[in-house]
């Protein structure tokens, strides 16, 4: 029998753009003959669209979504439990969240599906939250005894209140250059590279239209290093990858629309490198009790030094994003990543039933 998938995409969230092309992507590569295929769009506004199930590729997700104009209410996707008829509506075997950013990756729609209790792809409440929140996610690593570099953090009326004794901090504990980042958010949205007061000024300014909250981390002369993390509990990592931006560093529009970024697979490093930042992937999976996959990115400094910059709990995914690309260059091609993907997510799901929540 076919599996009975559900791709949520878009997402009310400043990576809606990025939802879409992921969700395009996995749409093509998925087995038709292994999946039965059913869209749920996300838009901008938070409100659910389901669009026909699919019987071959598509070319617009969006448009996919609005063609059939069912308006969905999340509830309806566990029929047995909110439904009067639930046998009228057979329930999705497993759900793929291709969503990036707020409202999809940091463990909001995550819950949602845990109290539906239905399987899906990816990380579980804690650690989609944890791993969006750069700063919850840097106290975890700090606490694991992880290398990373030096960061300070504010909320936005902290910084309303008194932005020079902000400045006057960042400039005493981490001094120039730095950058200034949204704390929930990806996709290198509202980042900015300072090296003086006027740019950090402007940078807090930017960064607080994404957030409440920001976190201003100490700028390294280092290489760009990352590794794939696959599993549950227990983690395969994939051969490291570098990325070479052109640019100062590695925003937005290199990332999805200048190309201006060269991505080398495998990184060249050595055998001890490699398997320290293996080592250092699985503590940072494990630390924030992770499941399905990430991805964990690494700064490598001109002395051999291996500091953690963070991990994404749903990166890129299409098939140029560097998560693919590092599985296929270690032997797992695209269409069997996904697949392998909603295997753990039945896994997981499969042994949470065995779970006592009675005595």
């Amino acid at each position: 029998m076919k599996t009975k998938l559900g791709l949520l995409y878009g997402g009310k969230s400043a990576e809606h753009q990025v939802s879409l092309q992921t969700a395009l992507a996995v749409i093509k590569a998925l087995d038709l003959d292994k999946f039965e295929i059913h869209p749920i769009y996300i838009n901008v506004e938070g409100q659910w669209v389901k669009g026909p199930q699919l019987s071959e590729p598509v070319e617009n997700v969006q448009a996919l979504a609005f063609s059939q104009g069912n308006q969905l209410s999340p509830l309806s996707l566990a029929p047995a439990l909110f439904q009067a008829e639930p046998q009228a509506a057979a329930p999705l075997d497993v759900i793929f969240p291709l969503l990036h950013g707020p409202n999809g990756e940091d463990g909001t729609v995550q819950g949602l599906l845990e109290l539906l209790n239905l399987p899906y792809v990816g990380n579980g409440v804690l650690a989609s939250a944890a791993g969006m929140d750069k700063v919850m996610m840097k106290n975890v690593f700090a606490q694991a005894g992880l290398a990373q570099v030096d960061y300070v953090a504010f909320i936005k009326s902290e910084w309303e209140k008194g932005a020079d004794d902000a400045y006057s901090k960042v400039e005493a504990e981490l001094g120039y250059p730095c950058f200034v980042k949204p704390a929930n958010l990806g996709s290198s949205v509202g980042i900015s590279k300072c090296t003086n007061r006027t740019e950090l000024a402007a940078a807090f300014a930017e960064a607080f239209q994404f957030d409440r909250k920001v976190i201003i981390e100490e700028g390294v002369v280092a290489r760009e290093i990352e590794i794939a993390v696959l599993g549950n509990d227990a983690p395969e990592c994939s051969v490291a990858g570098e990325i070479v931006p052109k640019k100062d560093f590695y925003d937005y529009k290199a990332k999805y629309e200048d190309g201006d970024t060269a991505l080398i697979i495998p990184a060249d490093i050595t055998e001890d490198e490699y398997l320290e930042l293996k080592e250092m992937a699985v503590q940072a999976f494990k630390a924030l009790d992770c499941s399905g996959l990430v991805r964990a990115d690494f700064f490598l400094t001109k002395e051999g030094k291996l500091l953690i910059n963070e991990v994404n709990t749903m990166p890129g995914f299409t098939p140029f994003s560097m998560f693919p690309l590092l599985w296929k260059h270690t032997g797992l091609e695209y269409p069997q990543l996904i697949e392998r993907l909603v295997q753990l997510a039945i896994e997981r799901h499969t042994e949470k039933q065995n779970i006592k929540y009675t005595f």
